[in-house]
């Protein structure tokens, strides 16, 4: 009806303010679904093409050396589609100018022809030529991270020999995706560890593996990568394979899985909040039009309207209001998606990451918002729709008024007036003063959980590397070698300490559950690792048994004190049974660790050792790096001081923008509810407050009474907004508990001030246009009485 309609024209003007800042929240929470949604879709979408069109691995094999003929037996395994051999092995670089450790993953490919699996996309450059042994090809991360390029060189220490390679081109891998060294590590350091391709006949011979190889890559369909698995392990098992598995565990790919997995839980989670608290003051505000407008909706039902077109004229201004919030949302999110895309290139690295925001994504949003809208504000319709035509026409009850509570203890009469006054509208409007306080706790909330994420990496990274890791460099061999060695260590300049360790890959068994994990032998005491738990407490590796995390031991459904099948997956293949003598509520890797003389007694051995963790003067760390590169079993160096720097610069490139964005829209959501609630006190208590500036009430002294209420409740909703922020941290950690990681809830002091203080920065903000309405009331119109 046009009547209706002009009506609904005249409500959007009149309450434009407070309608507003509803607009303003659910474009937040619609920008956030819209932008998780879609990169969600677009980084799942980019993964399935580039693993069909560069044939991506499902099964992987790393042993000793096998001769060329087991790759037949391998493809004929029922399931196998293709086999591809490959000579793998860790050298350290050295790269002009630099000192610090680095290490790179050679990895073999065909001299003519395209590999079978896993295959290159070509960035730069070119393929290498035939015959051609000092060509090599670079990944695209390791070459951005030490601004290399075509053309130019670089040496490494291959099977003890100094070789200077050219770099012919650059390229991507759908195997490293992700570029790290193995699942032992959470975020890349591509300044470190870097990808070379080099080819076959060359690199073969120089590791003795001519006609042979010692890592295999296998396609099949991932119905059959089970079966295939335990062919794999009964054939490569003479070889000293250890132990084949399949994409689920391979480390690039899990890492990219979980990251979509992840932002799907996103996509959900964080929009729920945000269009809950839209609702809710949706419904606040439906609810102050309706009683505002009694005579309005008794004239229209006098004059014939009936009960659903009423029903469905409110319908309508929730609709607009969501629409206008909606399409607000929708171009945001996109942005905001195309900049989180940008982000994820940096660290997933694919030809082309391509940002989609599909239609459905946009009409779910949409449906979403107004389901969510429509359901927090269907009670307050349909009690406007209902009003029966003589009830409208009469002013509402005058609320009941007696002495409060402070009054009656007697503690009013020593609080100013104004004080008074706020308390007395506090307590007899309760109902509505705790909806505002939960509205702005809201808010609050949002801001601490906007903070988490940054706070739990910050403990995960000081944990890690300041407590965990007191090392300066840790070295690793290329094969065990004998214990004594570490007395070499101990000679190289500037050593201080020298903690030896024993690491080997191996398969725990617990009833029908396994899982492949690095066992780690430690010496008791163990002073430059020091194993610790997320509450800081400090744990030394058992005389007898295994320590293990506590995620591990749950995928193995174990306690401690109960026993696991321990399968060594090199060597001889051990198979023993061990107790698990205790277990360790850990935030990195699913980590398993033994005494080391236990373990050397477990696989009947003689002290060996295939790495170390060295503490060396920084003074010396130059001259130490230039003799430690020249040792001929060192298959990698890695300096924990330049870890640790480049995963800070890695989280806030990271994070820095997604929880700017998360704390930008809290900060909406905050200004939002706190303004609504200064619009409902003056909607409420206009002629209250008329009364008073006729009565001689300055402006200043009205402004006092009105964001004095403002105030309390504002103070009232921060500490509960810290309690509804922390629960819900509590609810979002166990999304972001993985085999690498599990983000322990921490959440600092400085997080919580933080919080407090933007809220009191959006209740300054608001009183802004809250003074200006203040001063625009119109005593007259206000002071009419109601007949």
């Amino acid at each position: 009806m046009v009547i209706l309609d002009r009506k609904l024209l005249r409500d959007l003007v009149a309450w434009r303010g407070t309608l507003g800042a509803i607009v303003v929240i659910v474009a937040c929470g619609v920008a956030t679904f819209v932008a998780m949604q879609s990169v969600y879709d677009s980084l799942s979408l980019t993964q399935t093409r580039y693993y069909e069109t560069y044939r991506f691995g499902r099964v992987f094999a790393s042993l000793t050396r096998a001769p060329e003929s087991v790759a037949a037996r391998i493809a004929a395994i029922p399931g196998v589609r293709a086999v591809q051999t490959r000579v793998v092995a860790d050298v350290v670089v050295d790269l002009p100018g630099r000192t610090d450790g680095i290490t790179a993953r050679l990895i073999s490919i065909p001299e003519t022809g395209r590999p079978a699996l896993d295959d290159l996309y070509l960035r730069e450059g070119r393929m290498l030529r035939p015959g051609a042994s000092d060509e090599v090809l670079v990944s695209e991360a390791f070459a951005r991270a030490n601004g290399l390029r075509v053309g130019d060189r670089l040496a490494a220490v291959i099977n003890r020999r100094y070789r200077r390679l050219r770099i012919v081109g650059i390229a991507l891998s759908p195997e490293y995706v992700y570029e790290i060294r193995g699942a032992a590590d959470v975020w890349p350091d591509n300044r470190h560890f870097g990808v070379i391709w080099a080819a076959r006949k060359p690199l073969a011979a120089a590791f003795d593996l001519t006609g042979a190889f010692n890592d295999v890559v296998v396609g099949t369909a991932p119905a059959d990568a089970d079966a295939v698995i335990a062919a794999m392990d009964r054939i490569l098992a003479p070889y000293g394979s250890t132990g084949a598995y399949g994409a689920r565990d391979q480390a690039s790919h899990r890492f990219l899985s979980d990251e979509i997995a992840q932002l799907r839980v996103q996509a959900v989670f964080i929009p729920a909040v945000f269009l809950g608290i839209a609702a809710f003051l949706l419904d606040i505000a439906v609810s102050r039009l309706v009683s505002t407008q009694r005579e309005q909706i008794a004239i229209l039902k006098a004059l014939g309207i009936d009960t659903f077109t009423l029903l469905r004229h409110y319908t309508k201004l929730v609709i607009l209001v969501v629409a206008v919030g909606v399409a607000a949302g929708v171009l945001l999110g996109a942005w905001l998606g195309l900049r989180l895309t940008v982000i994820y290139t940096r660290f997933f690295h694919f030809p082309l990451l391509a940002y989609r925001l599909h239609p459905a994504i946009v009409a779910e949003a949409a449906a979403i918002a107004c389901t969510a809208a429509l359901a927090g504000t269907a009670i307050a319709m349909v009690r406007a729709a209902r009003l029966a035509p003589a009830e409208a026409m009469r002013p509402p009850s005058p609320p009941l008024y007696r002495a409060t509570l402070l009054e009656r203890l007697g503690a009013a009469a020593s609080l100013p007036l104004a004080a008074r006054m706020i308390a007395r509208n506090l307590e007899r409007r309760s109902w509505t003063a705790l909806g505002t306080v939960l509205a702005i706790a809201f808010g609050v909330a949002m801001l601490v959980v906007g903070r988490y994420g940054s706070d739990a990496i910050a403990f995960m990274i000081d944990l890690q590397f300041r407590t965990i890791q007191r090392e300066d460099v840790t070295l690793t061999f290329s094969r065990p070698v004998r214990a004594s060695a570490r007395y070499e260590l101990a000679a190289l300049p500037g050593v201080r300490a020298v903690e030896p360790f024993r690491a080997l890959a191996v398969r725990l068994r617990a009833g029908h559950r396994s899982r492949r994990v690095a066992l780690l032998g430690l010496p008791d005491p163990s002073p430059l690792l020091r194993i610790t738990d997320r509450n800081l407490v400090a744990h030394r590796v058992p005389p007898r048994g295994l320590l293990l995390s506590a995620q591990l031991a749950r995928l193995l459904g174990i306690t401690a004190g109960e026993a696991v099948t321990l399968e060594v997956l090199e060597g001889r293949r051990i198979v023993r049974t061990v107790p698990v003598a205790a277990v360790i509520d850990d935030v990195l890797g699913l980590n398993a660790y033994m005494n080391d003389d236990a373990l050397h007694r477990l696989l009947d051995e003689d002290r060996t050792i295939n790495g170390a963790y060295l503490a060396v003067d920084p003074r010396a760390l130059d001259a130490f790096d230039r003799r430690a590169k020249g040792l001929p079993l060192i298959a990698g160096i890695a300096y924990r001081e330049s870890m640790l720097q480049q995963f800070e610069r890695t989280i806030a490139e990271s994070m820095g923008i997604s929880i700017a964005f998360l704390i930008g829209f809290a900060a909406a959501i905050a200004c939002g509810v706190i303004y609504n609630a200064g619009r409902i006190v003056l909607s409420e208590r206009a002629r209250e407050l008329a009364t008073l500036r006729i009565l001689g009430y300055s402006q200043r002294e009205i402004a006092t009474l009105v964001f004095g209420e403002l105030a309390v409740l504002a103070a009232a909703a921060v500490p509960l907004g810290w309690g509804i922020g922390y629960a819900l941290c509590l609810a979002l950690a166990p999304f972001y508990e993985t085999d690498v990681y599990r983000l322990p809830v921490v959440v600092t002091p400085a997080s919580y001030a933080f919080a407090a203080a933007v809220a009191a920065a959006c209740a300054l903000l608001s009183s802004v246009p809250l003074a200006s309405e203040m001063r625009k009331l119109d005593l007259q119109a206000v002071l009419k009485a109601v007949e």
